[in-house]
């Protein structure tokens, strides 16, 4: 039997019929990951300690980068720390424009309270932990709301001291904010709620309001990243992770915009290895050719030293304490496992348990993970989204909904095209058909 609740078994089930990664559950799912169970716990609590990390995730298409990214985010926030998953876009998220990285991390900011949205209830949560501290020493009244109010502020200042001196209108819209809720003006309070996400087109006359000016730059980027770890600490989340997903698209940009984008990192890098964003853990995921090739870290050869990793050894003795770390590919044993854990999943909540169980056995899992695979050419590591979909969609769905479906009789096999994404179809051997029709 699984240990989730209906509503992560619901999530799960759906993102498998959308052919996407499952955002929460995921720790009964992992196939592969032991080994980087105890190192990734570790570097996670050296964050409540004020430490920092960096990890950089490499693999090819279909070896779990984004599962592996989940994975980690979700033991952190069973841990209290905040999470935030950025995928670096050559258009909308343009790494070497950090207030976009950061205005997509604010957007995405999950806590194990808020899975999304976070920032706003962080906020208030953290003016919330400033009054109980004020009310604590028992010299401000409760009913006393301006003596409250300037005491919480003062309080805020002394927290904020070490931003301040780098960006004082971090606390200065802080600041403001905090007044505005106490006047009731939702309006103010939701435009620099906007501005200090990042917010482009903010109104001026809210930016009076709390004496700041412009929009969060390239450079105030980080230092609000520090505010916000700050914040963070002090509303009971010890720390953040931070998921640079695809950075393999720096690849595909302009030479003098990957080099731009490539000294971001380094300088993302070297600040957390100076201890600036004490609680943060950095994440970068990226295909071998980003951190191999010669369109990718070897462009800045600086990067390439920080990250250099010798992966010359079996895999099998990889050191996954190592700056960088890489995933094995999917191989046949790993998608039958995975495929009997979903199997597994569906049944734990389904009312015909047993008739799932009986006829969705262990050896149609197989025939069915043998056609899926052959009929991509043989290339497991291309396959497990597909025949995760096929698994739930076209099998467990019919079983459980026609109690006369039985999928070794009345189900074929078909992949189509128009199926697979355009990583998939590139993958796909260059024989491959329109459509593919294998018996089960």
């Amino acid at each position: 039997m699984t240990s989730l609740s209906p509503k992560k078994r619901t999530e799960i089930l759906d993102a498998v019929r959308r052919g996407t990664v499952p955002k929460d559950g995921l720790d009964v799912l992992a196939v592969g990951l032991d080994k980087f169970l105890d190192p990734m716990d570790q570097d996670l609590a050296k964050l409540a300690g004020g430490g920092s990390a960096f990890k950089a995730v490499r693999g090819d298409y279909g070896c779990g980068k984004t599962f592996f990214s989940r994975w980690l985010q979700e033991r952190a926030r069973s841990q209290n720390l905040a999470t935030a998953e950025v995928q670096i876009s050559e258009t909308e998220t343009p790494l070497h424009r950090l207030e976009t990285v950061y205005r997509r991390m604010i957007e995405r900011l999950a806590t194990q309270s808020s899975r999304s949205a976070a920032f706003r209830g962080v906020l208030d949560s953290w003016f919330y932990v400033l009054e109980e501290d004020v009310l604590s020493n028992g010299k401000v009244d409760a009913n006393d709301a301006d003596t409250l109010l300037a005491a919480t502020n003062e309080l805020m200042e002394q927290r904020l001291n070490a931003i301040s001196r780098q960006s004082p209108s971090f606390s200065a819209a802080l600041r403001g904010y905090r007044a505005a809720l106490a006047e009731g003006d939702a309006g103010v309070a939701e435009g620099l709620v906007a501005w200090l996400s990042g917010q482009p087109n903010v109104a001026a006359a809210v930016k009076r309001t709390a004496n700041i000016k412009g929009e969060v730059d390239h450079f105030a980027a980080l230092s609000f990243l520090q505010g916000l770890l700050v914040v963070l600490k002090d509303s009971g989340h010890p720390g953040m992770v931070l998921v640079l997903d695809e950075v393999e698209t720096l690849q595909r940009v302009r030479g003098d915009v990957r080099e731009k984008a490539l000294n971001a990192l380094r300088q993302l890098i070297d600040e957390i290895d100076a201890g600036r964003f004490p609680g943060l853990m950095l994440i970068i995921t990226g295909t071998p050719a980003f951190f191999e090739g010669p369109q990718g870290i070897k462009k800045l050869p600086p990067l390439a030293q920080r990250l250099h990793t010798d992966f010359d050894t079996e895999m099998r003795f990889d050191n996954p304490r190592a700056p960088q770390i890489r995933l094995r590919a999917f191989d046949f044993d790993m998608l039958l496992e995975v495929g009997r854990k979903f199997r597994d999943i569906f049944a734990d909540g389904s009312k015909v348990r047993d008739r799932i169980l009986a006829t969705v056995d262990d050896a149609l899992i197989e025939s069915l993970a043998k056609g899926v695979s052959g009929t991509l050419g043989g290339k497991t590591g291309i396959a497990p989204r597909i025949f995760l979909k096929k698994l739930v969609v076209d099998i467990l769905d019919r079983v459980e909904l026609h109690p006369g479906f039985d999928p070794r009789k009345d189900y074929r096999l078909t992949i189509k095209q128009d199926e697979l994404n355009l990583e998939e179809r590139n993958q796909m051997p260059a024989s491959s058909v329109e459509d593919i029709k294998l018996e089960l």
